[in-house]
């Protein structure tokens, strides 16, 4: 057993909790889910499978994240940000091991998990979405969420971070109803949070990709004119980075993050401008 405390937040995740917790449990000292008021069974297989299982009201992914750092008496070296619907595979769990106990007492502060997204039956290779990294494993106390937005990365308040070479399974779908759903919030989150959202802060302790990713978010995407720049978006995920390659699950997935999510995401900017100019 590692010096380990997993955090997983949940809301309806039924269909992938189970999954989820028996893929660290040979991992964690203790699994906490958080869960923010379920309809289903997601807290009774949670408790089944051996996980605590605390209710708290859901603001944002970040404020729920640090509300269990701060109240939930963690004692552990390390703590690992888990979603309910990715699953740690045996090579990354013997990975994790490993490097906790190698960093245990030096300046590397936070692990760098490179996640695969499974979309439509299949598991995604290109179009920009295979590899992404998190910081999801920080030593206790060297790390929080950032609570602005849609942004929830991991920062690292001091020391060194350490890419970790295996995969971790990205479950990132259960319908396209769910999916549609899920990302509607997701738009008005960003939307609700624009303005801070286009705010550099590059230079926050997150991996390059994130850094980059928000680079270009910031001094690139959103000065380019509303509606056109999703387009853009298609063009560069599905043909620039190769996204046709993942046959049909690629082109929806491709269609679905730009003329669906990003366009909503400007078309919900614009209904708060014209209210705003409108008071």
């Amino acid at each position: 057993m590692n010096d380990i405390t997993v955090i997983i937040l949940t809301k309806n995740e039924e269909a992938n909790i189970k999954r989820c917790i028996l893929s660290v449990k040979e991992l964690a000292t203790r699994i906490i889910v958080v869960d923010s008021g379920s309809t289903d069974k997601t807290c009774d297989i949670a408790k089944e499978v051996g996980a605590e299982v605390v209710v708290h009201p859901f603001i944002t992914h970040g404020k729920q994240f640090n509300w269990a750092l701060d109240t939930l008496d963690i004692k552990t070296k390390w703590v690992f940000r888990l979603d309910a619907d990715e699953e740690v595979t045996p090579e990354l769990r013997k990975e994790i091991s490993e490097e906790c106990v190698a960093h245990a007492d030096d300046n590397v502060n936070g692990l760098i998990v490179k996640f695969k997204i499974y979309f439509l039956g299949k598991f995604l290779k290109h179009g920009g979405v295979y590899p992404f990294y998190r910081t999801t494993i920080f030593k206790y106390g060297k790390g929080y969420i950032d609570e602005v937005g849609m942004r929830d990365q991991t920062i690292i308040t001091e020391g060194e971070l350490l890419y970790l070479k295996n995969d971790c399974l990205h479950y990132d779908f259960k319908s396209l109803e769910n999916w549609i759903s899920k990302h509607n919030w997701y738009s008005t989150l960003e939307t609700i949070n624009y303005e801070q959202a286009t705010k550099d802060d590059t230079d926050a302790n997150l991996p390059e990709s994130a850094k980059k990713t928000r680079k270009a978010r910031n001094n690139l995407y959103y000065k380019l004119p509303k509606y056109f720049r999703a387009k853009l978006y298609y063009w560069y995920r599905y043909y620039l980075k190769l996204g046709f390659l993942d046959g049909e699950a690629g082109r929806i997935h491709a269609f679905m993050q730009a003329y669906w999510y990003r366009y909503l995401i400007d078309a919900k900017i614009y209904e708060m401008e014209t209210k705003k100019n409108g008071e």
